[in-house]
């Protein structure tokens, strides 16, 4: 947008520019012409007369001499005829036509006018001039002069026009930038905000005071807007975190209730006991998912994001668990890792271990700083990757499968904390990958969030670009 003013100022200060400069050149290209037409006239007329005189007296030695000297002088073409038109006195090269200007100086008119000089041209104007008195007229005075001293007089007032244009063009240009700049201002400002906004930083705001009026007024209205909006994010996720955390109390005691009616239960109310106990598990679970998100969303976990320890014996912990449901996990032999990577790998093995059936393998890997976990499991066609990362979203496949739904969400959210993106992809030939890919793979840890009221995006590295050993 800033282009398109600056283009639409220049153009208009060209046509300003241009409404002037044009006009006081071709006014005074008219000026230089008309000048040379009084000059080279009043040489005509002076010809004329010493024609007229010759005529009268019956000699034209001093008319020959006075054309011969002018027009070696003048480099000018001059010739006087008689009015059968007959060539009485002549001196130069008269190279042009002169037919029509006879006529005219036979019927006692002077040349009025000439074309207009400019640089390119004429080279050459024709001035007639009749010779005699009143109505008796001897003849016609031609004058053939040459413009070249005119031409270089109007080049010279043309070019300092030009360059006095291109000067104030240049300085206007300069003036049309700033200006764009000055009113784009709030604009530039807006758009960096909301960027930042989009990134995470919900405690970015527009800096106003600059520029024109009305949008000053928009920034402090988007301030306000942003400050509504932040406020309310921060109250959602404080009653999420509130809620989530007093209901942990009474989901433990109501656990620990059924479980001290175990003994006193019939026999043929074993089953719904056991279907009872498993739902307030699920539900303790969701809770507890539902907890660990809001933590994260409002920074409450600086302190995983800037620990770093070795990941690979974490992750061996897993190998029991996979080998209970006959699965190989194939680990690096070491991989350090920021604390907030252990915990999206451990989504993402818990994840694994849950659908890839029995002699399947699941393989963690880093190459170039990107951590994979991949599986040769039944995996998520490609509509469904794209929404697996949402909150409570469940494949209609697995729907029975134990779990809130939140796991994806909590580990999505963990990598914008640490500047990295989380993304599903397709193994081959058959299964998930799950990626964690650093915005800088050359930074070696998570940094701390800068924002107020979210996890966003603020470090950049994730994991440091060491060789797979895996």
């Amino acid at each position: 947008m800033n282009a398109r003013l600056v283009v639409t100022f220049t153009t208009l200060i060209v046509l300003m520019i241009a409404a002037l400069a044009v006009p006081l050149g071709l006014a005074y290209a008219s000026h230089r012409t008309n000048r040379l037409l009084l000059d080279r006239r009043a040489d005509a007329t002076r010809f004329a007369e010493l024609a007229d005189q010759a005529a009268r007296e019956g000699d034209r030695t001093a008319l020959t001499a006075e054309v011969i000297r002018y027009s070696d002088l003048y480099g000018a073409a001059v010739v006087v005829k008689n009015r059968e038109g007959e060539n009485l006195v002549d001196a130069g090269d008269m190279s042009v036509d002169t037919s029509a200007a006879v006529r005219l100086a036979l019927g006692g008119q002077t040349t009025e006018d000439l074309p207009t000089i400019s640089p390119f041209g004429p080279s050459h104007v024709l001035v007639a001039e009749p010779a005699g008195r009143d109505a008796q007229l001897s003849g016609v005075v031609l004058l053939l002069a040459p413009t070249a001293q005119a031409r270089a007089d109007v080049s010279l007032v043309w070019a300092g026009l030009a360059l006095g244009a291109l000067v104030a063009l240049g300085y206007s240009v300069l003036a049309a930038r700033g200006l764009a700049r000055w009113i784009l201002r709030p604009v530039t400002e807006l758009d960096r905000t909301t960027q930042a906004i989009a990134e995470g930083h919900l405690d970015a705001r527009a800096h106003h005071g600059v520029g024109p009026s009305e949008l000053r007024r928009l920034e402090e209205r988007f301030n306000a807007m942003a400050d509504a909006v932040s406020s309310t994010l921060d109250r959602q996720r404080a009653f999420v975190a509130d809620a989530s955390h007093e209901l942990r109390t009474p989901l433990t005691v109501l656990s620990l209730r059924l479980e001290n009616l175990e003994p006193h239960l019939r026999s043929e109310g074993t089953a719904e006991f056991e279907e009872a106990l498993a739902e307030v598990d699920r539900l303790a679970g969701l809770v507890e998912d539902l907890l660990a998100l809001a933590r994260v969303e409002a920074g409450a976990v600086t302190g995983e994001l800037d620990r770093v320890a070795e990941l690979a014996p974490r992750l061996a912990g897993w190998r029991e668990v996979y080998a209970a449901k006959q699965l190989t996990l194939e680990l690096p032999a070491s991989l350090v890792a920021p604390e907030a990577v252990a915990r999206i790998a451990d989504i993402a093995l818990d994840n694994a271990q849950k659908f890839v059936p029995p002699g399947g393998t699941v393989t963690v890997t880093l190459r170039e700083g990107v951590l994979r976990i991949a599986d040769d499991g039944p995996g998520l066609p490609e509509e469904e990757r794209s929404q697996a990362i949402g909150r409570f979203w469940r494949a209609g496949a697995h729907a029975n499968v134990p779990g809130s739904g939140l796991g994806l969400a909590i580990a999505a959210e963990l990598a914008k904390a640490c500047g990295a993106t989380l993304a599903l992809g397709r193994n081959e030939p058959h299964g998930l990958v799950v990626e964690l890919r650093p915005a800088q793979p050359d930074t070696g840890r998570c940094r701390r969030s800068r924002t107020r009221g979210s996890a966003g995006a603020a470090g950049h590295g994730v994991v440091p670009a060491q060789p797979d050993t895996g």
